[in-house]
């Protein structure tokens, strides 16, 4: 059977009415993603060190940062079923997928519209990650908070949204269902923050850092999966959104996986993560100023009677230029978590980015950025590092859209 056959089945199976036999519309983008880089001095967390950067000792100047695939299918001007794929030599496997959903949303006539999406994706918290494979407008990394919402958290399962449109704006209402991400907090309170550009795929498992493992009395290397599920349990998360005819935009959301912090299976364990993520943006003729912030929880309790608790909080300001084919910005986080009863977790840290862009044709875009970024953290002294390290990667992408 034929992909857009079986696409059309599970639409069936799920209850959208169908349009009378018609040509599909399929539309294909993507892009390739070179890089020179000059990594930090720290071994990268994606290496299995402490660092907090993409980049770090030992990976080369020059990266196949990444290829990024999306495939649309148009079965109606009501319903789409969407594919995204990322190729990277460091994932297990070259190509894996990032997203794979089907959304519905219906003509309206009346103020109100409405939409429902299936699968897995993205949820709709970032201010700054709306381009392809959850990729940044303004910069190449991410600030810590999207960084993170890219390496842990995956909605797989059903999101709708109610919209109304007025005068001034629209008002839009999301509540979402899902599953297997039970694991979702295990790098915030193993790893702390990170800043990176490399969303984590769907079959893909992340390492954790090898002095965590020492740590907890383990044997390093270790990966584990982060799109798992282990209790049977769904997750949520609720939020509202205001899109001003005066580009504003303000938007809260609620998040919790409603895992069971003791529920196991016969490796892994489930975290219980929520947060709060707040955030709001407003353009002025050439700039943007954009601001989020979150603070959250995420517990886990290996055996009865012993639980570890991990608050964590991150905050970041942006303001960007636009004006034609180039494009600015810079960016200041902080970030923080603690971890009840063992100091060695907990972190503090801030970073400052600063990026600039040209776009000189439709198929290229050349990107220059600096992060640096400064943080506080004892583990470090497990791998005979002061615990206070400061970190600068600086990159130059050349970006070639298909």
């Amino acid at each position: 059977m034929r992909p857009s056959a079986i696409a059309v089945a599970v639409v069936a199976a799920l209850g959208f009415p169908l349009a009378p036999a018609r040509a599909v519309d399929l539309q294909f983008d993507g892009f390739v993603d070179l890089r020179v880089v000059l990594p930090g001095e720290e071994r990268s967390w994606i290496d299995g060190g402490l660092g907090k950067t993409r980049y770090g000792d030992g990976n080369s100047n020059f990266q196949f940062a990444e290829g990024i695939g999306q495939g649309v299918i148009l079965f109606t001007p009501e319903l789409m079923a969407v594919g995204v794929v990322r190729a990277d030599p460091s994932q297990s496997s070259f190509v894996l997928p990032l997203e794979s959903y089907l959304r519905y949303r219906p003509v309206s006539v009346t103020p109100w519209r409405w939409s429902v999406k299936a699968g897995a994706f993205f949820p709709p918290f970032s201010l700054e990650n709306t381009e392809l494979g959850w990729m940044s407008y303004w910069t190449l990394t991410p600030s810590a908070i999207d960084s993170w919402f890219g390496d842990e958290l995956r909605t797989i399962g059903t999101e709708g949204t109610m919209e109304w449109r007025g005068a001034n704006g629209s008002l839009s209402f999301t509540a979402a269902l899902f599953g297997w991400n039970d694991p979702a907090g295990i790098l915030i309170a193993d790893r702390g923050w990170a800043m990176d550009d490399r969303p984590t795929a769907l079959f893909e498992k992340v390492r954790e850092p090898d002095a965590t493992l020492v740590l907890l009395g383990q044997t390093p290397p270790d990966r584990t999966p982060l799109f798992d599920e282990i209790d049977g349990r769904p997750g949520w998360y609720v939020g509202a959104a205001w899109n001003g005819l005066d580009r504003w935009k303000v938007q809260a959301f609620r998040y919790d996986n409603q895992a069971d912090s003791s529920a196991h299976d016969d490796e892994y364990f489930a975290w219980r993560t929520n947060f709060w993520d707040v955030g709001a943006s407003k353009a002025l003729g050439e700039f943007t100023l954009m601001a989020q912030g979150l603070t959250g929880t995420t517990i886990i309790t290996p055996f009865p009677g012993f639980s570890s608790t991990t608050d964590f909080d991150s905050a970041y300001g942006l303001l960007g230029w636009q004006d034609g084919d180039w494009r600015a910005a810079i960016r200041g986080d902080v970030f923080r978590t603690h971890t009840d009863g063992n100091s060695l977790l907990s972190e503090n840290g801030s970073a400052l980015t600063a990026s600039g862009s040209w776009l000189p044709r439709d198929w290229v875009r050349i990107t220059g950025e600096v992060l640096y970024i400064h943080d506080t953290r004892d583990e470090r002294e497990l791998e005979r590092l002061a615990p206070e390290q400061a970190e600068t990667q600086a990159q130059l992408s050349v970006r070639f859209y298909l």
